[in-house]
């Protein structure tokens, strides 16, 4: 699930970073897109321009999604879910903080060693903080891939539910990961999800398996129809 790349960050960024961060909230975006926010490039923000958050980007040698600080408070941990997007992570801080790969039980320690790890956000997973100081990563989306997909259809899900933090919660613990496998394996391509629908074009082969992985109250609508 999670895999260290040969991409490292010096300390001396490290170090600037952990003396410079002072951003309230869970989440802080530091780049922003230049057109669709799941398949195209982003750029870093004005504001971080040139800043010790640039520099620390620019060691992770790929085009890039959305560059978020993450800031997960001590003795806190975050719903199960999966993503169909993979991700990159860089440990900022953080002591005895953990990220759970709850569909095979493992547990791994998130480390301050520099270094820029690869996710596989496929699995259900869970974040985790039982130390005394607060974690802080830089989490980076990988771009989804443009497929040419074999006999498409195009298709809207929908729920029948108006709870939409519980449609999220139950559309990412069971249909997310298999959307993140289909998006690497070349099946599904134009992902875009709102509040309350997702639409995507799919080989039709697989709108079979897709739907018996949906949640009861969860249904597939044909749009070429």
């Amino acid at each position: 699930m999670m895999r260290k790349t040969t991409h490292t960050v010096p300390d001396v960024l490290i170090d600037k970073a952990q003396q410079e961060f002072a951003f309230n909230g869970f989440k802080t975006p530091i780049n922003k897109p230049t057109g669709n926010f799941f398949y195209d490039p982003w750029e870093i923000k004005e504001e971080f321009k040139g800043t010790v958050w640039d520099d620390i980007l620019k060691t992770l040698p790929y085009t890039v999604g959305e560059a978020r600080l993450i800031n997960l408070k001590y003795g806190v941990c975050y719903q199960s879910h999966a993503d169909i997007d993979d991700r990159y992570h860089l440990n900022i801080q953080g002591d005895m903080s953990y990220l759970v790969n709850l569909d095979n039980d493992t547990m791994h320690r998130i480390t301050n060693d520099g270094y820029w790890y690869e996710l596989d956000a496929g699995p259900r997973h869970s974040a985790m903080n039982v130390g005394y100081v607060e974690r802080i990563q830089l989490v980076v989306r990988k771009l989804l891939s443009r497929n040419t997909v074999d006999n498409p259809i195009k298709i809207t899900i929908t729920s029948t539910s108006d709870n939409v933090d519980e449609n999220r919660f139950r559309f990412d613990n069971t249909v997310s990961s298999l959307l993140n496998r289909y998006n690497k394996e070349g099946i599904i391509s134009d992902f875009f999800p709102t509040l309350d629908i997702v639409t995507l074009t799919i080989n039709n082969e697989y709108v079979e398996e897709l739907t018996k992985a949906l949640p009861s109250n969860f249904m597939i609508r044909n749009n070429n129809d």
